[in-house]
Formats: structure tokens, sequence, C-alpha cells
């Protein structure tokens, strides 16, 4: 089969999916309330395909987006907005229409099987999204006033809500295939066409979100990008979830030795994060200069899961036993903590606990642990990569180290154990700078006078639009 038959048959094959969808009533049972009055509430159509704000980040496809789409809908809602967040269903036991929190709603789109599908295999699901969400949003009792699509699929959808409902959209990309192709090589298993979707949207879109400088960057250089219609507007953290914690009080929460310096890894297990560097770097600091060090590595799932009707997923276990294994070899073992995914609610205490939080990945769009970690007042070491070389202030908040260099980071490291004071600095540096400039109120706050600017310029009317029922 050639290419453009395999297209067209994926196209045929999506299309009947979404016409074979179960119909949700119409009009949906206890829709949304109206904005309140005086303009400023709007109804936000927050797209984001395999991102769920649901999911628990740490699993399998799930991270940063997942954290930036439920944060940034829940400061919405607070803001009085009316938040719908669309995505893709993957399991059958998922209801249609989840009423989440106060104002928003998670939507299960019907688009492919309902089991977990891998990021990298969803393309051709999303002519079914996109005619889906299109239906949803005329069976309202009232339109939405803008879509915000996260990731380059979800812009897909928010093009076709707009090429067919006139609806604006912002698109945040969270990652660029041109530099993931870049940084990544032949491990990078997107389809190819990923590169001139995300270039034909960013003509699209009304306005483009860059979380961070490269970002910005990275778009204009290897897309073309006008540098008028890109904003700036960086992920965050929760004041409400994320505070300073006594470092021993945390430690005897978490049964660890009082005395020894430690070091937190905290993220996804998947190769790029440069996991493998903070394990050689611990070992160097131990065998080169002489610290009992202790690290932890947060996140993964040791084993494969099982989704429903027995679908294997694939976890992240071959990552996690190289790393133990690289320990083992190492000669750390002993001295490293994998202690897998670990609920939002503790992580204040994984962060308190650490003398230092260290993140050397080789590609990072924008990354937030270091900003979660930086609110926890703790200094951090990270690669001069993405966006972590803007939010860490090298020399000031922590360090700025290359990436895939662990005797580097074994340097920094070492310094921060013979100088605690020095440590103690960077992380009340590191929290001042987090909480003025990372908050997701802040980010929300920024984005909502983004919507409010594409809105002024593409209804200046600013009347509402009400789809016939």
């Amino acid at each position: 089969m050639t290419r453009n038959e395999f297209q067209a048959a994926a196209t045929l094959a999506a299309r009947a999916a979404v016409q074979a969808a179960p119909q949700l009533p119409h009009p949906l049972p206890h829709p949304l309330p109206h904005p309140p009055p005086g303009g400023a509430g709007r109804r936000v159509a927050l797209i984001s395909d395999h991102a769920s704000p649901l999911a628990a980040p740490g699993s399998i496809d799930c991270g940063g987006q997942n954290v930036y789409v439920a944060q940034l809908a829940r400061e919405l809602a607070r803001a009085g907005h009316l938040v719908d967040v669309f995505t893709r269903r993957d399991a059958p036991e998922q209801r249609p229409v989840v009423h989440w929190l106060e104002n928003i709603r998670v939507i299960h789109v019907p688009a492919g099987p309902p089991r977990y599908v891998p990021k990298e295999q969803m393309l051709p699901h999303m002519d079914a999204f996109s005619r889906w969400v299109t239906r949803f949003a005329r069976r309202q009792p009232a339109a939405y006033d803008i879509a915000h699509a996260n990731f380059f699929m979800s812009g897909m959808v928010a093009q076709h809500l707009k090429a067919v409902l006139g609806l604006p959209f912002v698109i945040t990309f969270h990652a660029l295939g041109r530099v993931r192709r870049l940084a990544q090589g032949t491990a990078d298993t997107f389809p190819i066409a990923r590169m001139r979707i995300e270039a034909a949207l960013m003509r699209a879109a009304d306005r483009i979100i860059a979380e961070c400088p490269q970002d910005r960057h990275d778009m204009e250089r290897l897309y073309g990008a006008p540098l008028s219609r890109i904003a700036i507007t960086p992920c965050g953290f929760s004041p409400d979830e994320l505070w300073p914690v006594p470092m021993l009080d945390a430690r005897a929460r978490l049964g660890l030795d009082a005395s020894r310096f430690v070091v937190l890894q905290l993220g996804r297990m998947v190769p790029r994060k440069g996991v493998d560097t903070v394990i050689q770097g611990v070992a160097m600091l131990r065998q080169r200069h002489g610290v009992d060090a202790q690290l932890l590595v947060v996140g993964g799932d040791a084993g494969a899961g099982q989704a429903s009707g027995g679908i294997v997923l694939p976890g992240d276990g071959l990552e996690l036993a190289r790393l133990r294994s690289l320990a083992a070899d190492l000669g750390i073992g002993a001295h490293v903590r994998f202690t897998g995914q670990q609920p939002r609610a503790v992580l204040r205490d994984y962060y308190g606990a650490a003398n230092v939080f260290a993140s050397t990945p080789w590609y990072e769009p924008f990354g937030i642990t270091p900003v979660e970690a930086m609110a926890c007042a703790r200094p951090v070491v990270g690669s001069e990569v993405g966006g972590i070389k803007s939010t860490v202030n090298d020399s000031v908040t922590g360090f700025l180290v290359p990436s895939r260099d662990p005797a580097a980071l074994a340097d920094r490291l070492a310094r921060l154990h013979r100088h605690p004071e020095l440590a103690r600095a960077m992380g009340e540096a590191g929290r001042r700078r987090a909480c003025e400039h990372y908050t997701w109120r802040h980010v929300a706050t920024q984005l909502s006078a983004i919507y409010a600017d594409v809105l002024g310029a593409t209804r200046p009317a600013a009347q509402p639009i009400v789809f016939p029922s």
C-alpha cells in the first residue's frame, strides 16, 4: 500500500468511526451556566488530544501537558471563565462528560478505539475527533468564544472549528516536531507530516503561545513564524499544592536519613529526560568528591500496565530496568531509591526532603519540575536546554550545566554540599522567583489577556453567537 493509499484508508476509517460513535443527548444534560455579567467570563474550549487533566502525572504519556491543562483550567474557572476540556476517550468506562470542578467539564471524545493509543499513532483519528467536537459545539446552548489547542494534533481540531464555526483559536505546542527530530533523530517516531502540520498551524492560529524564549526562537528560525503573532507565556506551579516544608520533617515522613546529602530527580522515565546523567553524576559525587549522597528517582511505573479489555500498555519498565542496571554497574545501586510514581499531594515532601533538585534532560520544551522545586525553596542544577535555561537563573537560583555532562553536574552538586549556606540562599531566591513569575494564576491571567486581545481583533462587535437548536 502506498503512503497516499494508507492516508486515504486512515481517513475513511476515522470518518466511519465517528459516524458509528454514540451520539450524546441534544442538548447535553447540565450545560455550563452562562458566564457572569460584565463580559469578563468567556466560554473556552480547551483541547488536549492525548493529555487528560484527569490522568495521573508520571504515568505513560502523562506529564507536563496534563499538569498544564489541569492547572490552567482550574485558574481560568476561578477567574470566571467556563471551560470545557476535550480529550480523547482512552478507556471504555469513561463517561462522555465529567463535571470535574465548578465551571469545568472534561469531555471524552470517541475518536479511535477506547483504549490507550500512543500519541505517535493518534494522527489518523484526528479527523474523527474534529468532526465530533464540531457536532458537540453546535449542540451547546451558547457558543464557545475561543479555543485553546494544546499540542499540534489538538491544533488540527481547533483549525477545523475555525473553518467550520468561525471560532478563533490560540495554540500551545508544548513541543515542536523539528526540534524533537533534531534532538532525538530516529528515536522520534512521529510521522514526518507533523512538521508540515505545525507550519500550517502557525499560519492559521490567531495567536501562538511560546512557553519560553527558546521556544519562540525555534518557531521563528525553524518554521518562519511571525514574531508579531507569538506571545511568551510560561508554565507554572500552584501555591496551594507546593510550598517549602522543613527538611527534617519531610525526611521523617519519607523514612530518609536526616544527615545524608539527598539529590532528587523527578519526572517521566524516558531517555530524553537524562536520568542516566543524574545517576552518573551522583556516582561521581560519591567517588570523586567523597560525598555520602543518596539519589531519589521519583516517577515511572516499574511494570507494564494492563488496560481494560486485556490491552497491555507499554509502560516504562524497560527504561527503569536500564537505569537500575546503570546504578548497579556504577556501584551505587544501594544509594539510589526508585520510588515509582507518587501522588501529587506528597510531592512537596520529596522536594522538601532534598538538598538539591537535579534535572538534566537533553531535550525539554519547558520543564515544569525545576519550577516546582524552586517553589519549594530548593536549588536546581539543570541542563542548559529549552525552558530550563530561562527558569533557572544561573548562579542565583541554582546552576546550569551542559546536557549529558555528569562531571559538570557532580562538580555543582559538590559545591552546594560544601556550601550549605549557598544552597539555602539559592533555594530562597528560587522561591521568590517562582512566586513572582511562575504561578498558574499568573499564567492564566496572561492567557486571559491574550484571549481578550484575540477576540477584540476577530469579533469587534463582541456579540455572542448562539447556534440554533
